[in-house]
Parts: C-alpha cells; structure tokens; sequence
C-alpha cells in the first residue's frame, strides 16, 4: 500500500494540475477544509463530486467493555464523522 499524500505534497498536486502556485493551492485547501469542517459540525452534509459524501451521524448512548478489565461502562450518545465513497471512485479503483 502507498503512503498517503502530506499536505505538501498534496498542495504541490493541485498546483501543478491547476498550473497555478503553491500559495494559491495551498490557500484553497485550507478554505475548501474551513468550508467542509463548518458545514459537518454543523449537522449539514457535503457532497464532492467523484470523491463522495462526507457527513455527521449521531450515535445512541450504549454499553461498551474495557478490553484491558473487562468492565462494561455506559459511554454517552455522541456524534461521528461518515464518508460514502462515490460510485465513480470505487469503479476507478477496481478497474
């Protein structure tokens, strides 16, 4: 398996694709991620075209088990971040 793209490594890729520089990419990055991250917490969704679904699911309060003891503790209902990938990116990869 490849390691996964840094930052800097991915904004270098958007600027080459964009055939802009680095600064601009790496500035619409951080906007594209403020704009993502205010909609999710919010309770919305964002949908990226190609890539998938990103959204916040909340989850019951439930009995969880300490691996370590053993002991089963009631953990609180909280919220967690989903993704669906797209259909478009699963085929690119099985192919």
């Amino acid at each position: 398996m490849a390691k996964p793209l840094t930052k800097t490594q991915l904004v270098a890729a958007l600027a080459d694709e964009l055939d802009g520089d680095k600064k601009s990419a790496g500035a619409a990055l951080d906007a594209m991620v403020n704009v993502i991250t205010k909609e999710v917490s919010g309770g919305g969704a964002v949908t990226l075209p190609g890539v998938g679904k990103i959204y916040c699911r909340e989850r019951p309060a439930r009995l969880v088990r300490n691996p370590a003891t053993g002991e089963q503790i009631q953990k609180e209902a909280d919220k967690v971040v989903k993704m669906t990938i797209a259909k478009a990116l699963k085929d690119s990869v099985n192919d």
